[in-house]
């Protein structure tokens, strides 16, 4: 447990270090990061602690990298193959119903997904919830 908890708080700091384009600190305080939501936010990157009670919509992010560490619980993720029933929904950002092909994964508590921009992806199955760290680096 100790590793993994280690290995997330060097994951996170790699890639606050690597996609951070000023030198500002940011700290968010354990009231907060209790809460949920958005914890930071930047021109290249964005942190959030997401909870999902049930599966969502396919997402498509032409310039994000998702990486994806989930704190508790668990849900069957999709990854790849192509979107089905898609449209726009902001610059650079497509939803969908579904995904055709792809590669479905159990993720649980302490795993780790990266998830490269352009690559659909869908929590298809969240039996009861599923919490998890959202780091988004995202690229000019």
């Amino acid at each position: 447990m100790k590793r993994i908890i280690v290995a997330a708080a060097f994951l996170l700091g790699a890639t606050l270090s690597i996609a951070a384009g000023d030198s500002k600190v940011t700290f968010v305080g354990h009231e907060q990061t209790a809460k949920g939501g958005s914890l930071a936010t930047a021109p290249n990157l964005s942190i959030t602690i997401a909870h999902r009670t049930e599966a969502g919509m396919v997402e498509v992010h032409d310039k994000e990298t998702d990486t994806f560490y989930v704190l508790d619980g668990s849900g069957t993720i999709v990854t790849g193959g192509t979107m089905t029933g898609g449209s726009v929904t902001g610059p650079g950002q497509q939803r969908g119903t579904g995904i055709d092909g792809g590669q479905a994964q159990r993720l649980a508590k302490g795993d780790v997904m990266v998830i490269p921009a352009g690559v659909p992806h869908w929590f298809k199955e969240v039996p009861t919830s599923i919490d998890y760290y959202v780091v988004k680096v995202i690229a000019p």
